[in-house]
């Protein structure tokens, strides 16, 4: 089963019955105390209810059905808020449901020693401790999150992924990390455990779905601060108002003070409740965005430093290019015929498992039309040299011939130790695929030079494309590859990264990270190998591959199930839609204050100063009915914004000035004219059942 989090719709009835119960259990004053701006609507409800009760004895000069209506519509706002972090907190939970739903405990051999040859024990899989030792063979399910010490064998880990390819796990390598509850379908391995029970990549991803309440961000707290200051100042406003109209009816000589009703029903309308109310839905539902896309952030500060990184750090092989290097030519010397060159690079190929030997023999076979099963009469005697990384060549001995094909550098090497000299030819095409980023392999034949092939590692399609957004958005990019200077050059070019750091070892990395931070800049890298560690653990945020090794996991803040480098973009992009949300909800919110200040202003002070009457240029009928559409405007404004909050703001990826320039168009302005609509028509809709 997988273990990918069911995501239900907002307007599922179940999640809507839950949080509509569970906004009434949260109105309580001991949970409010953490969210100042609804702790104070809280306060004002209460007050405007006693008075409401009050009015039935006569203690009011204002009627019982206005007073109520404006108690009613104030606890309304506060259920809607209520509702908005409910609403967010049940999809989570529902999530967390369904990851747990899918552990199952199942039965380890525990080994005695760390070797498949060791005795073992059965038991059950939450009796294993980290650095205990397991052994998985064969259909059997991997029962805990661990690394490879031993063996090699392919895994189904869509239960994990949701992909059903099946991938290659080993020992040894930057691909040696299993998850718990994925399954070996070949082979056998010796694990490592690396987590205590409740401590696994499913525990975490639990936990972080159902205490996504519990962790606010750096920048979610400053904003909280702001908007408790907000509230003060609002607060204290309002209590000079009260004594200011005693003052100005005793001037006047005529009018009447103003209530307390209307004193709570301004302060609500002009303190920030719609951001007071929607910011907690606004950062769970960021996390729940990430989860939904197979990533687990460990902390709520990694999503939201994401959407502030101006520098990625992107390794090249697997993430700006497939990967795989291709044959894409081949190019004999001046005297050679090409022929004879692909015959000769289908034979050293023969047995190259590899992808790149693979693509030799599909390129002799289909371009050059070199038959495999009739290249030799004694093919079966072939003695075939592997590969060496000391050698950095490979190739066969057929009969009489000796044929080596190996990377330039080793290759030319060969020939002079043979006591040739290569030709400034051979040297010029080797150059010159360098320089349009191929890896160049030469082909010998009896210490005789036949010519090269060319091998290209394939950019990924719409690579360009997407590094122009982000540097539209203002964040640079840099290439990090082991490839030579030349080749990394031309594979940046025609890439379209800013830089590339080449034939990059870990100091190389982290010198490269410390260097951007020093200068101010917020760095992001993503890596899988215990050599990309020391700079993860500088970099901002780090981004590891679940595949990748346990010191390059223990280095990150945010994890990728899925194990694609290029996820790194997706993380940025949803760390900046987090940040725009919050930031277009506050604007719409601080705008809205505009229209109420026109409605509720001139009804509350027109009786003592009636030229304040050419303020209402909205017409609202009477200063209740102002008072009233002011407050039940409020209210459902926080209603209607729960679906943009949990969703997010639309990603475009644009400089910062012009998202700047839209926000402030359309959740500044707009913030300020849907208010003067939207209260002209609840007036008018309250003016039908007057």
């Amino acid at each position: 089963m997988s273990t990918h989090p069911h995501t239900q719709s907002i307007f599922s009835s179940g999640l809507l019955w839950k949080s509509i119960g569970k906004a009434f259990l949260m109105l309580n004053p001991i949970y409010l105390i953490y969210n100042p701006v609804m702790l104070t609507v809280f306060l004002g409800s209460f007050i405007t209810t006693i008075i409401w009760i009050y009015s039935f004895f006569g203690y009011s000069n204002e009627s019982p059905w206005f007073i109520g209506s404006v108690a009613g519509w104030l606890w309304f706002t506060l259920l809607f808020a209520n509702f908005s972090e409910a609403l967010a907190e049940s999809r989570g939970k529902a999530q967390a449901e369904s990851l747990r739903s899918s552990r199952t405990e199942t039965l380890a051999k525990k080994l005695i020693e760390p070797n498949k040859e060791s005795k073992f024990k059965i038991v059950p899989s939450t009796f294993l401790r980290k650095d205990d030792y397991v052994l998985v063979e064969t259909n059997e399910i991997i029962p805990v999150d661990g690394e490879v010490i031993d063996g090699i064998a392919s895994v189904d880990e869509s239960a994990v992924t949701g992909e059903s390819s099946p991938v290659i796990r080993e020992s040894g390598g930057d691909r040696s990390a299993v998850t718990s509850g994925t399954k070996v379908l070949s082979d056998w391995l010796v694990i490592r455990a690396t987590s205590n029970p409740g401590e696994g990549l499913l525990d975490r991803m639990i936990a972080m779905i159902e205490g996504a309440r519990r962790q606010k961000t750096p920048n979610e707290i400053a904003l909280n601060i702001l908007l408790a200051g907000m509230t003060l100042v609002f607060l204290i406003v309002c209590m000079s108002l009260l004594p200011f109209s005693l003052f100005s009816i005793k001037l006047a000589g005529s009018g009447t003070p103003i209530s307390i009703t209307i004193l709570v029903a301004l302060l609500v309308c002009l303190i920030p409740t719609t951001i007071g109310g929607l910011l907690p839905a606004i950062g769970i539902s960021g996390v729940d965005r990430l989860i939904q896309r197979n990533v687990l952030a460990l902390s709520g500060k990694a999503v939201e430093t994401a959407g502030d990184v101006d520098v990625l750090l992107l390794d090249k092989t697997g993430t700006i290019t497939l990967g795989n290097r291709e044959a894409v030519e081949f190019i004999p010397l001046p005297n050679v015929n090409i022929g004879e060159l692909a015959k000769a690079a289908l034979w050293s190929s023969l047995a190259d498992e590899t992808p790149e030997g693979r693509s030799i023999v599909s390129l002799a076979r289909h371009k050059y039309d070199q038959d495999a099963s009739q290249v030799h009469p004694d093919q079966q005697n072939f003695k075939f040299i592997p590969f060496s990384a000391q050698t950095r060549m490979s190739g066969v001995n057929a009969g009489d011939e000796q044929i080596r094909k190996g990377a330039a550098e080793s290759m030319l090497k060969f020939i002079r130790n043979s006591g040739s000299e290569p030709s400034q030819e051979l040297i010029k095409i080797a150059d010159d695929s360098s320089r349009r980023g191929e890896t160049p392999l030469i082909v010998v034949k009896n210490n005789q030079p036949l010519g090269v092939i060319r091998l290209k590692d394939i950019v990924k399609g719409g690579m360009k494309t997407r590094f122009a957004q982000l540097r539209e958005m203002g964040i640079k990019t840099v290439m990090i590859t082991g490839d030579n200077p030349l080749t990394a050059a031309a594979i940046a070019a025609e890439a379209g990264v800013d830089d590339f750091l080449a034939q990059a070892k870990p100091e190389d990395k982290l010198k490269k990270i410390c260097e951007y931070q020093s200068k101010g800049n917020l760095v992001a890298m993503t890596g899988d190998g215990t050599n990309d560690a020391p700079a993860m653990a500088q970099a901002d945020v780090a981004v590891a591959m679940n595949t990748g090794t346990q010191p390059a996991r223990e280095a990150a803040n945010i994890i990728d199930l899925d194990s694609n480098p290029t996820k790194l973009i997706e993380i940025v992009e949803i760390g900046k839609q987090l940040l725009m949300t919050r930031g277009a909800l506050t604007t719409f919110s601080i705008a809205n204050d505009v229209a109420k200040y026109f409605a509720i202003i001139p009804a509350a002070f027109a009786s003592t100063y009636p030229s304040l009457e050419a303020l209402n240029f909205m017409h609202l009928r009477t200063p209740d009915s102002a008072i009233l559409s002011a407050v039940i405007f409020n209210a459902l404004v926080i209603l209607a914004l729960i679906p943009l909050a949990m969703r997010g703001i639309p990603y475009r990826p644009h400089a910062a000035g012009r998202l700047l320039r839209d926000n402030l168009l359309i959740y500044g302005l707009g913030g300020m004219a849907v208010p003067f609509i939207g209260i002209k028509l609840i007036d008018m809709f309250l003016g039908v059942f007057a």
